[in-house]
């Protein structure tokens, strides 16, 4: 494999940071902790040699959810997007794949934890998958507890550490596929898929005053909301467009609907490939 040297860098830009490669282990995780805490349908790492890993800025503005006793998620305190995990016992810095610019050199190679997938989520390449880790990964799985039921006819869903739960009564409005470079820098993944409904419709069961917002400067309505406590990408209040935007990746029950389609695939991200048959828009359709 090639040296590659690409940067990375949260959404708001506080923390930026380099890595060295040659990258490898690039895969696509479906596990609950990883779409929760990234908002997602499923998150993408990849891994690179810790010695070629160096922070720009922003260090210090770094939150720290340690999601089982084998691996922590990292997150910037400002904005909520994931920064990369460091592994010294091998040598390795493994980083979201959603937030780094430039050629990688490798694609991903897998699906990890199918088995976890996120039931309106179809999986429509021909990559291998993996019902957890595979036979040679050789960490244990770690044992979630049951999430809150939700009320009846709602949906309901919660960040990774269960402090923040919230749910939406009936239909949502829209249900998207996002591959802009907000959406792709704000979940730390290839895309997002945000679910809008009314706000009268949606509410915190428990935890909103862990949720911090973050809009991002000259956006007219683009923003995020995540746990204090853990980082998870969590719904948004719009209130100038009097809906609640839920990244899906955090529901705990099936919402019934599905996403309609791939909006901004213009800037989607060049070592993904979309291989549904969903329509697609360069940008966002009227």
């Amino acid at each position: 494999m090639s040296e590659h040297h690409v940067t990375g860098s949260c959404l708001c830009g506080t923390v930026r940071y380099a890595l060295r490669g040659p990258f490898s282990h690039m895969a696509h995780c479906h596990c609950s902790i990883c779409r929760k805490h990234h908002g997602a349908p499923f998150a993408t790492y990849v891994a690179s040699p810790l010695d070629g890993y160096r922070v720009l800025a922003g260090g210090e503005n770094t939150g720290r959810y340690d999601s089982s006793p084998h691996w922590y998620r990292p997150w910037c305190l400002t904005c909520g997007s994931v920064l990369p995990t460091l592994m010294p016992e091998h040598g390795l810095v493994v980083g979201p794949a959603g937030n780094l610019e430039g050629d990688l050199g490798v694609t991903p190679a897998m699906h990890l934890f199918t088995g976890s997938k996120a039931p309106w989520y179809e999986i429509t390449d021909a990559l291998p998958r993996h019902e957890a880790y595979p036979p040679d990964g050789g960490m244990p799985e770690v044992q979630r507890p049951a999430p809150e039921a939700p009320s009846p006819g709602c949906t309901a869903g919660s960040c990774a550490c269960g402090q923040v739960a919230y749910e939406y009564e009936g239909e949502p409005l829209r249900m998207l596929n996002c591959h802009c470079s907000r959406c792709r820098q704000g979940r730390s993944a290839a895309h997002t898929t945000n679910i809008f409904v009314p706000l009268d419709r949606f509410r915190f069961r428990h935890g909103e005053e862990l949720v911090r917002d973050f809009r991002l400067p000259g956006a007219r309505f683009f923003g995020v909301a995540f746990c204090a406590a853990c980082g998870s990408d969590v719904p948004r209040k719009s209130l100038e467009r009097n809906a609640a935007v839920i990244p899906a990746g955090g529901l705990d029950s099936d919402p019934g609907a599905r996403p309609s389609a791939h909006i901004y695939v213009g800037s989607k991200a060049p070592w993904y490939d979309i291989t549904d048959g969903l329509p697609q828009f360069q940008e966002m359709p009227s």
